[in-house]
């Protein structure tokens, strides 16, 4: 059976589980254009999770894909996180505000949330899939039993071999070219900061599971580039920022159609763990400042969340998580479904000209 056939889907596009981002409307908008719409679950609890869920369905009864946040839970250092707050005081006062004085760790992982277990063998999504490492085997053997499709995002290759060990039906190459967070399972280990093409190469020829290729693609051309490696489905994110359905609100959809779009930066200091951003002033910040100072995720998400909101309250949007892979440039203003149309059109030209060429 086919990648396409297993997700239950009529074109190799997914779109990416950007939590905040992508909304139930948007996902349910792809799934109706024959793609993979997602919505990311790792930022909501457990009843949170479910209306998302149900949103979606009121909307469409095409598959769909949730996401869930397997970090390792956060470590509490009371010193860091006072030194981390102590030194965004001054930040926070420019906008006329004090730091909290406590922050916290605001996201349960998947990895010991029982509740949100429950919701997806209660809801049984078509499609669930991983970020930031795996969940135990009971969890995986619970909801393959389930008859969920299971996906994992993996940035080399003994994660994705870590992944297909463990039962996931297919993985997700996240290049470092993609925008948001990395999908590192330990994000204090080397990262050999793999392109989406060797990544993707690299795994196709090295398991024997389908890989989702991720990472810069933003038209057709790239899918059919993506597939030609090997790839049999591509995901794509930053692509479908800009969508009418998308919840990123009026300051980082600005700043992804200004200069800052061709400067994206790989940044831990606004939530912890590396993510690719917008050029911002958070991320002028998070340059001079050491790992080692920045607190565990997402207990520094907390502290980044709050400076936004100061200057938000003050007309400025610079603090934001605006989350942006290496292909923002090349983003496109349109509905979710006129954006799957229009890569599904693009897709199929590209492979009729490369079998032309190939003939």
């Amino acid at each position: 059976m086919s990648l396409l056939e297993i997700l239950g889907i009529d074109l190799p596009i997914i779109q990416a589980p950007m939590a905040g981002v992508s909304s139930p409307a948007m996902a349910a908008a792809v799934s109706n254009a024959g793609a993979l719409g997602s919505i990311g679950l790792g930022a909501s609890n457990a009843e949170d999770a479910r209306r998302m869920i149900a949103a979606v369905r009121e909307r469409s009864v095409r598959p769909f894909n949730v996401n869930l946040f397997c970090h390792q839970p956060a470590i509490a250092d009371d010193s860091r996180e006072t030194a981390w707050l102590e030194y965004l005081r001054p930040y926070f006062e420019r906008f006329g505000a004090k730091p909290p004085l406590r922050i916290r760790e605001i996201y349960r992982s998947f990895l010991e949330d029982d509740a949100m277990l429950a919701i997806l063998l209660e809801e049984k999504p078509h499609v669930v899939s991983f970020h930031f490492g795996l969940p135990n085997a009971d969890r995986v053997r619970a909801l393959r039993q389930a008859g969920i499709v299971l996906l994992a995002s993996v940035t080399n290759a003994d994660e994705a071999r870590a992944s297909v060990k463990a039962g996931v039906h297919a993985v997700i190459a996240q290049g470092y070219e993609a925008g948001g967070h990395r999908g590192v399972f330990d994000p204090d280990a080397q990262d050999d900061c793999l392109g989406t093409i060797a990544l993707t190469r690299m795994l196709v020829r090295q398991l024997d599971v389908p890989v989702i290729a991720a990472g810069g693609i933003m038209d057709g051309a790239g899918i059919a580039a993506v597939l030609r490696l090997g790839a049999c489905a591509a995901q794509l994110g930053t692509a479908f920022i800009l969508c009418n359905e998308s919840d990123a609100d009026a300051g980082y959809r600005q700043t992804l159609t200004s200069e800052a779009a061709s400067h994206t930066v790989m940044t831990r200091a606004i939530s912890g763990r590396p993510a690719r951003c917008l050029q911002n002033w958070f991320t002028v910040l998070g340059a001079s400042v050491s790992p080692r100072q920045i607190p565990s995720y997402p207990t520094a998400y907390d502290a980044g969340k709050a400076l936004n909101a100061a200057a938000k309250g003050s007309h400025e949007a610079g603090y934001g998580a605006q989350w942006a892979g290496q292909g923002a440039p090349l983003v496109r203003e349109l509905s979710a479904a006129a954006l799957v149309a229009s890569l599904a059109e693009e897709f199929g030209r590209a492979s009729r000209a490369s079998a032309k060429d190939s003939r």
